[in-house]
């Protein structure tokens, strides 16, 4: 049966042109102003060197979009006809055929209107202006009176002094910059503009809700939320995978209609996280027919599972878990942000790598930060896909917002509408109002950021009062509303509703950042454990491939301006090496710095993961910032902007394991865990090995153990000093195998002197090269302690299978690089470095 509702994309033959100038240029839709200027060679590479500075111009200017399209005497004769814009960033007047049919005001929301009115047989002129961020924004900030803390607006960098406007905007806040991320205020057209004809009736949305699971049978509401010109009779289907489910019979009322249609599914198949089962997906058709013509269909992947946050008393304070199907779920995984400062270019292949990574890292869950946007549709499909839990902060970070009725107002249908579109995902865990507001007002515990200082009390009371309305009331209640059973957090971190987090929190979530931001040593991630952390992190700077196609060889000093300037912590180079002479030594060479640089990153990342892991069940979560990048940059992200592992990836796929080994050292004395995710019980041998670094065993220990499941537990204790009597800890290291017949289920080492005193032996080991079908086999065999084994091509892109990991001697390995293109003396081109080669 052929649907009635026709969708036609305008995304074609668009032009754009500053405001007050005369030439019209080709424009891309989805797209912004920058990429246009860029793609007609109207300004260069803003990512490149330092040319963020000369393009700040840019959103202290008007621009405007055209297109010309045609409609037919067909299309004039459906009942309705709406222009659907789903995304406008921000500000824009639209106009159609020089009528004036739209005043948008946030790049969060869809905007649908009627223009059946308007529309003419023929040729149509739609022509969208873009007002500046800039000029639109700064009356509000006089009307104030004061200026609201934004601590990330990079103001200064833009022109404007410290006239922060980011929290006037209903708009990405790291557009305005970040400390990891430049100042590229955009405007454009930044999704799809869609011209949609139907008649009588069609459907809104379909909300699917999982009321009751068992072994036999799942007990789902569907909620077809319909919208009718007129009153008619109608039916309502369902399929399930293709094949009709049920048929029912409704009478539409003129307008909003919402009709709930229970239905059943036999034996079903759960969804489940990533590593403890199959993600099973079922495609869910809702269909609109009256008369026997096929109205409108819509379509869902859906998952079936139960999911709830679970805060209990005990004996230590009050849990913050995930519970997942009955199952406690310890969430492993690392915080969001946009992949790019122009949104426009976010390919699938770009969303899809970013969530495989997380998935092959193995991550659960990763965090949809409150600066950046509520993601395309593709990155939820995806993480449902892939069995990625969401914690999806709703758009608010760093900095306190207007309380105005105009603004509560927009923010409300904002709310509305990003609720509705996630509802039905799986991956979808929970709701939360913001990022660091709770922490950076620190209500009624002093002004440890330095938000209050210029406000009277009677400001300060006017202020938090606002914003206890939004973040206590109107989202919770909108998220009890449009999303019923899903879980809502007023802030992160927090410790509890009217609680505030602390490092000595016993409950709710915590940001830990005393390593870094307060100069903790890399120990102390031991020493601050809450329930569940979701924040934490070290820099690093992206390898040299990826420094070089930003760069010119002049700029290769970490205080380069440009180097510089591609580091948006005030701190962060320096702080960089100071945590680097702590633990390695400093190399000569730029080269080297970075390649040591992402090793200190993911060395400390491994011990603190690790670290949380071993405190399970009492923490239940370890998310690390950041996963990913939005331009080149030395940043926290464990991928870089060109998608390029660091070590520090690597390292998490082997600290999130389903399985860990974890040796520890606490007070003289060395312990061994063994924490695992998994759902079953398992018996294995850990195997303990003390080994110089040529080679000879100087002392071993087998155990056979058992291991629950979903556990952590320490299965040997030694005395440091009995273990290391007559050792020289710089020239010995521990080797930990936890082995089930012949697999290997989790294997780690420990050293017992900080990386710059290891007296490390001379690299010496030997490489075979294999041709296979998808790239290459990489054999290698230590003769000694090879540490930190580096392999590298820099004229060719591909991946290796592993990479910055320790070989022992005597050890075989087999890495395997892929690559889409074969190239001539592969060997002869991979180059090989470890920690050793980079010492003076």
């Amino acid at each position: 049966m052929e649907i009635q509702k026709i969708a036609i994309e305008i995304n074609q033959n668009w032009q754009f042109r500053q405001v007050n100038t005369e030439k019209w240029h080709s424009a891309s839709v989805p797209g912004n102003v920058h990429t246009d200027l860029m793609q007609c060679g109207l300004i260069d590479d803003p990512f490149y060197r330092m040319n963020e500075l000369d393009v700040q111009w840019i959103d202290k200017v008007d621009w405007e979009y055209r297109v010309q399209f045609e409609i037919d005497e067909k299309l004039n004769y459906y009942d309705q006809l709406d222009l659907v814009f789903e995304g406008l960033d921000t500000y824009a007047t639209v106009y159609l055929n020089e009528s004036v049919i739209l005043n948008a005001d946030n790049m969060f929301r869809e905007w649908r209107v009627d223009v059946k009115s308007v529309l003419e047989v023929g040729t149509n002129t739609l022509r969208i202006y873009f007002h500046s961020p800039i000029t639109k924004d700064l009356p509000k900030l006089i009307n104030l009176g004061y200026d609201l803390p934004a601590v990330s607006d990079q103001s200064i960098a833009g022109g404007l002094g410290n006239k922060r406007l980011s929290i006037f905007a209903r708009k990405a806040g790291y557009h305005y910059g970040w400390d990891w991320g430049p100042r590229f205020i955009t405007s454009g057209i930044w999704r799809s503009v869609i011209l949609e004809a139907w008649n009588t009736a069609r459907i809104e949305s379909l909300h699917l809700i999982t009321q009751e699971v068992t072994t036999d049978i799942a007990r789902i509401q569907a909620i077809f939320e319909i919208q009718a010109q007129q009153a008619t009779n109608a039916d309502l289907c369902l399929e399930v995978n293709n094949v009709p489910h049920l048929k029912k019979s409704v009478q539409l009322e003129a307008g909003f209609n919402k009709i709930e249609i229970p239905f059943e599914i036999k034996d079903p198949q759960l969804w489940w996280t990533n590593g403890i089962g199959e993600s099973c997906l079922y495609l869910i058709k809702g269909k609109l027919e009256v008369d026997s013509f096929l109205l409108d269909i819509v379509e869902q992947k859906f998952g079936i599972r139960t999911l709830r946050v679970v805060q209990e008393k005990d004996q230590r304070g009050t849990s913050f878990y995930l519970e997942l199907n009955g199952v406690p779920i310890f969430a492993k995984g690392a915080n969001y942000i946009p992949n790019d400062n122009f949104l426009s270019r976010v390919t699938a292949e770009k969303y899809r790598h970013i969530v495989k990574s997380a998935a092959n890292a193995n991550m659960n869950m990763l965090r949809v930060w409150g600066g950046g946007i509520y993601e395309n549709d593709l990155f939820y499909d995806l993480c449902d896909e892939y069995g990625i839990l969401i914690w999806q902060d709703f758009m608010f970070a760093c900095a306190m917002y207007p309380a105005d009725h105009a603004f509560i107002a927009n923010v409300k249908q904002e709310a509305i509408q990003q609720v509705k579109r996630l509802r039905n995902h799986p991956c979808l865990a929970l709701w939360c109002g913001n990022n660091e507001i709770d922490m950076g007002w620190s209500h009624e515990l002093g002004d440890p950021w330095g938000w209050k200082k210029n406000f009277t009390p009677e400001q300060i009371q006017f202020l938090w009062n606002e914003y206890q309305r939004l973040f206590h009331q109107i989202l919770p209640e909108l998220v009890a509303q449009y999303a019923p059973g899903t879980f809502y957090w007023p802030s992160s971190p927090q410790a509890g509703l009217d609680e505030r987090s602390t490092y000595q929190s016993t409950s709710g979530d915590m940001h830990y950042w005393g390593v870094w931001h307060g100069l903790h040593p890399f120990e102390d991630f031991k020493k601050y454990i809450g329930r569940f952390i979701s924040e934490y992190g070290f820099q690093s700077f992206p390898e040299l491939k990826s420094v070089k196609a930003y760069t010119i060889p002049d700029d290769w000093d970490i205080y380069s301006d440009v180097m510089k300037s591609h580091q948006r912590s005030p701190v962060g180079n320096q702080r960089i090496k100071n945590y680097m002479e702590q633990y390695y030594q400093v190399p000569d060479s730029f080269a080297n710095f970075l390649y040591v640089g992402q090793v200190l990153q993911a060395e400390g990342i491994k011990y603190a993961i690790e670290a949380h892991r071993r405190q399970k069940p009492y923490c239940m979560g370890s998310l690390y910032w950041q996963i990913n990048d939005c331009w080149p940059v030395a940043s926290w992200s464990s991928i870089d902007y060109f998608g390029r592992w660091k070590a520090l990836h690597y390292f998490a796929k082997k600290a999130f394991a389903d399985i860990l080994v974890s040796p520890t050292i606490d007070n003289g004395l060395l312990q061994i865990f063994v924490i695992s995710d998994k759902l079953a019980p398992a018996t294995a041998h850990l195997k303990l090995k003390l080994m110089d670094f040529w080679g000879n065993q100087q002392w071993e220990k087998n155990i056979p153990i058992e291991i629950p499941a979903n556990s952590a537990s320490s299965y040997f204790k030694i005395e440091l000093s009995e273990l290391l009597k007559n050792q020289k800890a710089s020239e010995v290291a521990l080797k930990v195998l936890l082995q089930a017949n012949a697999q290997i289920l989790s294997q780690n080492h420990l050293y017992f002197s900080l990386a710059k005193n290891l007296n490390l032996p001379e690299p010496d080991y030997q490489y075979e090269v294999a041709d296979y079908p998808s790239g290459y086999k990489i054999k290698l065999k230590a003769k000694c302690l090879l540490k930190n084994v580096y392999l590298q091509m820099d004229e060719f892109e591909g991946f290796f299978s592993d990479n910055y990991f320790d070989l022992f001697p005597d050890e075989q390995v087999i890495i395997d690089y892929f690559m889409q293109q074969k190239v001539d003396n592969f060997a002869d081109k991979l180059r090989i470095l470890t920690l050793k080669g980079t010492y003076r």
